[in-house]
């Protein structure tokens, strides 16, 4: 699956755009791949930030339902991801910003985190 546009926004920092990027890339895929998991290659972990970005927190939600348990219990930043957005839903804006400092996020998603906060 050719990530480029995804890529190209996080380098330009147009985070407003990567959720739409995510769930485009996302239908493209699905349609391409019929029956052939992606699940291991896709940037769950980004697409629930950009939801989370700008403040599409349903979207957020319904796509954390959908993420496969074995993709969850192996990727930890998917979790610490879902945490910001549990806090948002619960409207604990202190325990957002301790979400964000509890997890080391990698370097590429931690400018879309620092943008964020």
């Amino acid at each position: 699956m050719d990530f480029s546009p995804l890529t190209d926004a996080l380098s330009s920092k147009s985070y407003g755009k990567i959720a739409d990027i995510c769930d485009e890339l996302m239908l493209k895929g699905a349609a391409e791949m019929e029956g052939v998991p992606f699940e291991e290659e896709w940037p769950f972990a980004i697409h629930l930030l950009a939801h989370i970005y700008v403040n599409d927190i349903n979207s957020a939600r319904y796509l954390w339902k959908s993420i496969p348990a074995a993709v969850k219990e192996r990727q930890p930043e998917v979790v610490a991801a879902w945490r910001i957005g549990q806090r948002l839903w619960t409207r604990d804006y202190a325990a957002v910003h301790e979400a964000i400092r509890a997890f080391d996020w990698s370097q590429q998603i931690q400018p879309l985190v620092v943008a964020f906060s």
